[in-house]
C-alpha cells in the first residue's frame, strides 16, 4: 500500500498538509514527498512494493503533469513497450509511471484500459484542473472533502482529511473518475450488460481459468509476499493455486482464539495438503478486547460486521509485520459477493439474488474490501484481492443467476465444482460448509464483544443514547458500542459509510437482529 493526498488550493497550507499526510504514515513507511504545483498540493508516501529504486518513487512529473497513485497495475509491461513505441521513455520499473503517458495519449479514456487496482490524482498544468479516479471495486481507498474555499480535498484515508475540514468527508465513488468537479462513471462492474448462458461446465471452466490468471498475476512482486489461510473455500483456493506455481512453501497464515478456534484445524489441514509454511497466531479475549478501539479507529466505519471480522485479520497482520519481512498480502475477499453468503440461500428467485449480489458488490468499498485495506495497510503490508480481479468480476456476474443460486445444495456450487476433482484441495476443504471469518476464529471472540458491550450499557443508557445517531442508528448495546467509539474519531462523519451490513431483512428467514450466520437457520455444520 501507499497513501497519497491532493489538495487542490492554490492557497493550500503546506504545513498542514504535510501533518495530514503524515497521518497515513504506516501506509506508506519508506518514502515521503510532496510537490506545490500551480493548483495545488500532491503528496506521496510509499510502500515500495514494485520498481524498488529510488526512481519509483512519486509524484511522477511528464511535462506540466504530475501523478501520484496507489495502486498495482497489472499487465503494464507491454503498455509501456507500446508508450516507449509512440516516443515515451520511463526512469524507473513502477508501474504507475505509466499513467501519465497513458493519458496525454487517451485522456481520462485511459482509465478504462486498466487492468488494475488503484486511486490515483493526476494534476494536469495544460489544462490547470485535477483529476482523479479509482477502480471499478474500490479496492484502493480514495475519500474526498472541501476546505473552507470549496476546493477538493483527497486523500487515501479520510484520518488525513479531518485536520483540514470542518465539512463532511466522502468515499470517492468506484470505477468514476473526478473531472471539472463532476464524478463520471467509467465501469459499473457490478451490473452486467447481459448474461452468459453457457452449460455448468463451461461456465465452471472459464471460473477456474480466470481466478488462476488473477492469482497469478498477483504473485508478482518485488518484494516477499504472504497467503492468509483461513482453511475456507476462498482463501484455500488462492493458496493452492498460489503454490502450483511457486517452486518453493509459500507462507500462510492463520489465526484462532485460544478458548475454541474453529479454521485452525482446516487451515492446517489445508496448509500441510499443500504442503506450504505455515505459521499459526493464537488470541485471547484480552487481545481482542483492548485492540477494538484501535481496529474502528482504523477502519473509520462502525458496522458490526466489519469490525467483528476486522478483529482476527488486524491481530494476524501486525504479527505478520512484527515477526517477518513479507510485505504483500494475498486474501479470499469478494467471493462471497459474487456466489453468495449463507444468507442467501434464502433469496426467493434468481433475480432476487442477482439483485443482492449488485448491491454487494457496489458496495464492497464500504464493507469487507475496507477492512481488508485497513487492517493489512495499517501494518505496512499490501493487500491483493485475486477474487476482485476486473476479468473475474465481470464473466461472474454476468452468470445466468438461475446457476448462482443454491439449487445445489450446497452454497457457491459453481466454485466448489469448478475445482472438484482436479486435486487442489482435500474434498472437505472444497466442500466446506462457510462460516463466518469473526465467527471462525472462534464463537468466543464474537461473545466477549457482545458481553463486553452488554456491561457498557444499562439498558436505560442504551435507549437513551442510542436514539441520537438519526443516520443508521444503533439497534444493539454492541452496536451502540461501536457507534460511540467511531464518533470519538470521526465526529458527525456517519456518511461515509451507507448503512449496517446486514442479511436482507425483506427475505422469509433473514428477519434477523444480528449480521452472523449462526442465528439463521441454515447455520448447521458451519460452526464445526
Amino acid at each position: 500500500m501507499c497513501s497519497i493526498m491532493a489538495w487542490c488550493n492554490p492557497a493550500a497550507d503546506e504545513s498542514e498538509f504535510k501533518d495530514a499526510l503524515d497521518e497515513m504514515t504506516s501506509r506508506g513507511p519508506d518514502d515521503k514527498r510532496v510537490v506545490r504545483t500551480d493548483g495545488g498540493l500532491l503528496g506521496f508516501r510509499r510502500l515500495s512494493i514494485m520498481g524498488l529504486s529510488p526512481g519509483g518513487m512519486q509524484p511522477f512529473s511528464l511535462g506540466d503533469c504530475e501523478v501520484v497513485c496507489n495502486g498495482e497495475i497489472y499487465g503494464f509491461t507491454s503498455m509501456r513497450e507500446e508508450l516507449i513505441k509512440k516516443g515515451y521513455s520511463f526512469k524507473s520499473d513502477s508501474d504507475c509511471e505509466i499513467l501519465l503517458p497513458l493519458y496525454f495519449e487517451y485522456g481520462t479514456e485511459c482509465f478504462r484500459m486498466l487492468d488494475a487496482e488503484f486511486a490515483c490524482v493526476i494534476h494536469d498544468g495544460k489544462n490547470d484542473e485535477f483529476i482523479a479516479a479509482r477502480d471499478p471495486i474500490g479496492i484502493r481507498p480514495l475519500f474526498y472533502t472541501y476546505d473552507k474555499d470549496g476546493k477538493i480535498i483527497f486523500a487515501s484515508e479520510p484520518k488525513s482529511l479531518t485536520p483540514l475540514t470542518g465539512e463532511k468527508i466522502y468515499p470517492f465513488p468506484p470505477g468514476h473518475y473526478y473531472k471539472n468537479g463532476e464524478f463520471v462513471c467509467f465501469c459499473d462492474i457490478a451490473r452486467p450488460e447481459g448474461f452468459v448462458n453457457d452449460d455448468l461446465e463451461t461456465v465452471c471452466g472459464n471460473i477456474r481459468e480466470k481466478l488462476i490468471a488473477g492469482v497469478e498475476k498477483r504473485l508478482i512482486a518485488d518484494a516477499k509476499v504472504g497467503f492468509l489461510l483461513s482453511g475456507g473455500l476462498d482463501s484455500s483456493l488462492v493458496c493452492s493455486i498460489a503454490q502450483r506455481r511457486e517452486s518453493r512453501p509459500i507462507r500462510t497464515f492463520a489465526i484462532g482464539m485460544n478458548e475454541d478456534a474453529i479454521d485452525l484445524k482446516y487451515a492446517r489441514q489445508t496448509a500441510d495438503y499443500l504442503g506450504t509454511d505455515h505459521t499459526e497466531v493464537i488470541i485471547t479475549k484480552d487481545d481482542v478486547l483492548s485492540a477494538l478501539p484501535d481496529v474502528v479507529k482504523l477502519l473509520g466505519t462502525y458496522d458490526i460486521t466489519t469490525i467483528r471480522a476486522s478483529m482476527g485479520m488486524y491481530l494476524l497482520c501486525k504479527a505478520i509485520h512484527e515477526k517477518t519481512d513479507i510485505r504483500v498480502i494475498l486474501t479470499g475477499e469478494v467471493s462471497d459477493e459474487i456466489f453468495g453468503y449463507k444468507y442467501t440461500d434464502f433469496a426467493p428467485s434468481p433475480e432476487a439474488f442477482q439483485k443482492e449480489a449488485e448491491k454487494r458488490v457496489s458496495e464492497l468499498y464500504m464493507y469487507d474490501v475496507l477492512r481488508a485495506d485497513r487492517c493489512i495497510s495499517v501494518n505496512s503490508l499490501e493487500a491483493r484481492v485475486p477474487f476482485g480481479d476486473l476479468d473475474f468480476i465481470k464473466y461472474c456476474m454476468a452468470i445466468d443467476p438461475g446457476m448462482k443460486v443454491n439449487r445445489y445444495g450446497k452454497g457457491k456450487y459453481l466454485l466448489r465444482h469448478a475445482f472438484e476433482g482436479l486435486d487442489y484441495l482435500p474434498y472437505e476443504i472444497l466442500m466446506r460448509e462457510k462460516a463466518a471469518f469473526s465467527d471462525a476464529v472462534g464463537h468466543s471472540m464474537v461473545d466477549h464483544m457482545k458481553a463486553y458491550a452488554e456491561r457498557v450499557y444499562t439498558d436505560e443508557e442504551y435507549e437513551k443514547l442510542r436514539v441520537k445517531y438519526t443516520h443508521a442508528t444503533p439497534f444493539t448495546k454492541e452496536s451502540l458500542l461501536y457507534r460511540e467509539l467511531f464518533e470519538k474519531y470521526y465526529p458527525g462523519q456517519s456518511q461515509m459509510i451507507r448503512d449496517f451490513w446486514m442479511p436482507n431483512k425483506e427475505w422469509e428467514g433473514c428477519d434477523v437482529n444480528d449480521p452472523s450466520a449462526r442465528v439463521l437457520s441454515n447455520y448447521g455444520a458451519s460452526g464445526e
